[in-house]
Formats: C-alpha cells, structure tokens, sequence
C-alpha cells in the first residue's frame, strides 16, 4: 500500500506557486486546502498539474450544513480532488439532525463516487471518541480522518480510558492528520522535543495502527497530512511578542519524515 504525504497549505504565507514549489521539492506527493478563491482557480488546478500533486479538499460547513456540504463537494469535483476531507455538522447539534446530516454525506459520496472523509475535529460532530463512534455505528460506510490530537485536547488525556472507541474509530479511519495532541491542548510545540516522547509514541502507535488495518483490507494508498497549524489556534508564541516558539514548515517536515520511516521500518519486518 503507497503512503502518500500530503502538505497541508494552512499555515503556508509563501505566494502560491512558490508553496507548491516548496511542497514538491520537499518531497510530499500533495496538497490539502479548501478550495481556492475563485479568482485563482485556473492557477490552482494549473499548478497541480505543473507539479503533479494530488490534491485533498478540505471543506467546511457552515448554516445549513448539508446544502453547505453538497455545495462544495460539487465544486470540489472541479478539481478531480484524490479525496474530500470535511469538518461536518456542529457539537452542539441536536442527534437526529446529525443523523440527519451524516447518512445523506454517505449518499452524496456514494454518489460522487470519491471518498469523503469527515474530520474529528473541536467543534463539530465527532469532537469526542464517544459521538464518533455513535455515528459510526449508526451510519453504514462512514469514513473519518482521524485527527485524534482534537481529542486529547478534549477529553484533557492520552485516551487511555478510550480503547474500544479507538479501536472502532481506527476501524474506520481512511486519513490521518499527523498533529500530536497533549492532555491540555491539541497540538504540542514541537514532536521532536524529549519532554514530548509519551505523547508522540502515543500518536504514533495509533497512526501505525491505522496504516496496518488499510493495509490488511488491501486498499492502494493512505494519505497521511502533517498538520501543525500556526497561532493563534495552534502554535504556542511567546508573551508579549508572539512569537512562534517552533518553525511550522520544519516541524511538518520533520513529522513527515519520521512517520515515512516508521513506516518503512515496519514494512522491512510485515
């Protein structure tokens, strides 16, 4: 099975071109955004292909969530999209309409015929283990990305009281964004640091985890996207100057590069 290693262009302030060079250079096989202005659409698509890069889109729905959603799935065709990543619904959304929401995604997939995967995200339906996997079970053929530093962020813990709604989200987990989560916040400043250890093995089982169950089921790639974001949401800054505490394209590159060899190194022994 190909693991590909998608770059995410959040966080990225290099002009377009020049973050796609970047990205190739660097040795990722894609690029994972929402869908560009439509101002710069034609350059968009023409740069994926002038550096041959697949592309994931990321939506985000918002007010009427499945009009939202259906709206930019249809737009995201455009783009021949390798997969769509979705933050969908809303935490605080009655359970019925998330429902609602989720088996029509699983319609509108079927029917797009692209995999669409639904982000465990803060804020949105499957910000904790337990939602998740309560719609999981209720909705055939749902897919997520797992995101799981969302989830120790929320439940302020590694997940260790969590292992059979892991398993069940593992089970149907098609994407992974490679951010390592801590019990007070979902990103740590820097994976490379030793006082960070426990908590990147942690991710790192959990992600090795996932990449085995694709594997076993024989599907042809799994794309994984380092995701450290930028502050204010994400990095940590100093006070009073706010200034980042780490450098976001090193520490994406150096998680990028670590999972490939985790990767390899349990390849050599399968």
């Amino acid at each position: 099975m190909e693991l590909k290693i998608v770059k995410a262009l959040w966080g990225m302030t290099e002009p377009l071109e020049e973050s796609f060079k970047m990205i190739k250079e660097a040795g990722y096989s894609g690029v994972e955004s929402v869908l560009p202005d439509k101002d710069v659409e034609n350059q968009f698509k023409e740069l994926l292909e002038k550096y041959e890069l697949d592309y994931i889109t990321q939506i985000l729905t918002s007010g009427d969530y499945l009009a939202s959603f259906e709206t930019q799935v249809e737009r995201a065709l455009e783009f021949k999209p390798l997969l769509i990543n979705s933050h969908s619904a809303k935490d605080d959304m009655n359970y019925n309409n998330q429902l609602h929401f989720f088996e029509n995604a699983v319609k509108i997939e079927k029917l797009v015929n692209v995999p669409i995967v639904h982000e465990t995200h803060r804020g949105r339906s499957m910000y904790t283990p337990w939602n998740t996997v309560r719609l999981l079970n209720d909705v055939n053929d749902l897919k997520i990305n797992a995101d799981f530093s969302h989830w120790c962020c929320v439940c302020e813990s590694l997940l260790e009281d969590q292992t059979e709604n892991l398993e069940i989200a593992m089970n149907r987990a098609f994407q992974i964004h490679l951010r390592v989560g801590y019990p007070g916040g979902p990103q740590v400043p820097d994976p490379s640091a030793p006082e960070y250890r426990n908590e990147l093995l942690t991710h790192e089982k959990w992600w090795k985890q996932i990449y085995l169950k694709r594997q076993k089921e024989g599907h042809s790639f799994l794309t994984v996207v380092p995701e450290f974001g930028p502050p204010p949401f994400y990095m940590h800054t100093l006070p009073y100057t706010n200034q980042p505490v780490s450098d976001l394209w090193t520490i994406n590159l150096w998680m990028a590069n670590r999972f490939r060899e985790q990767i390899e190194m349990l390849n050599e022994v399968l």
